[in-house]
């Protein structure tokens, strides 16, 4: 397989997301228990602006078209998981609680942390520390808390199915659910891992900008304003140790496996078999004029 046209994906409503190259897929499992596959082409950003494939830009570049794809699924997810008779949200609204959700965790996981430590310790490098420390402890918790959450839990069932896939794929194996089920469910290139190499090199970064005689208000913009650095350090990171076998780098990607297993649950067949929907769809050649847009229904993935 070429390193370029690797495997990326995302759980979503009662379903996953997969992303290879320019194409997109979105599998979800229907209430009558069909699996609906949605496919569409996209241009990358690197692709209409090449300076996008310069180091550190692409990992910017990168999180945020996952943003965006990721949004998109999400709201096409919510439509399909829903019987025709229920409720499902509306584009406002998912837009308004995913705006909702990042000025949360902005305030939660970057301000509140820089509130805290300021009471705690005036050193520079002590400030970086305690901060840091602050924002791992707050995502473990919250991690930890809404993992009891019913919806969640099966959330992270798909992401379990979305990892076990890829690495069957990545294995060179058929894709069935007999070999999916064997594969581990933690993966090198997830966004788990991502984001602990974030709060790592986070506070590298804003030990820099976290001297005593530094008003507050610069210590929180200069924080803000570093994140794009600090996103596309991370993905260099995670970039270099996707096929490594260097100790080191291998010691460093090892506590983000661990917390992928909070964020990972075995998942049953019926979630395998949408992961597989999704991954197959992507691997299809779509002519100008076939399904690459449309939507389908895989029926001889059904449940």
């Amino acid at each position: 397989m070429e390193p370029q046209m690797y495997i990326g994906g995302q759980a979503v409503i009662e379903g996953v997301m997969m992303r290879r190259g320019d194409k997109v897929a979105v599998a979800v499992r229907k209430p009558n228990r069909d699996i609906h596959v949605d496919m569409e082409t996209r241009e990358s950003l690197a692709d209409k602006y090449p300076l996008l494939r310069w180091p550190i830009l692409r990992g910017c570049a990168v999180l945020y078209e996952s943003m965006v794809v990721g949004m998109q699924a999400l709201t096409k997810s919510s439509h399909l998981a829903f019987d025709e008779g229920e409720e499902a949200m509306s584009p406002w609204q998912l837009a308004v609680t995913i705006f909702s959700s990042l000025v949360f965790g902005i305030g939660f996981f970057i301000l509140l942390p820089v509130f805290i430590a300021k009471w705690v310790t005036t050193s520079g490098v002590g400030f970086a520390l305690v901060e840091g420390g602050l924002r791992l402890a707050f995502f473990i918790g919250y991690i930890g808390a809404i993992s009891f959450i019913k919806d969640i839990r099966r959330t992270f069932e798909y992401h379990g199915a979305e990892h076990k896939t890829i690495n069957c794929f990545e294995a060179g194996e058929e894709l069935i659910v007999e070999n999916v089920r064997k594969h581990t469910l933690i993966h090198r290139r997830c966004g788990t891992s991502f984001l602990l190499f974030v709060f790592l090199f986070s506070i590298v970064l804003f030990s820099f900008f976290s001297g005593q005689t530094l008003p507050l208000l610069y210590k929180v913009l200069a924080r803000i304003l570093l994140l794009p650095v600090v996103a596309g350090l991370s993905y260099e990171l995670i970039r270099l140790s996707a096929s490594t076998t260097n100790p080191l780098l291998l010691a460093l990607v090892t506590p983000g496996f661990w917390m992928q297993r909070m964020t990972t649950r075995e998942p049953d067949d019926e979630q395998i078999e949408v992961a597989i929907a999704s991954v197959k769809a992507i691997l299809e050649e779509h002519t100008e004029d076939d399904r690459a847009g449309s939507s389908y229904t895989d029926e001889s993935a059904t449940g």
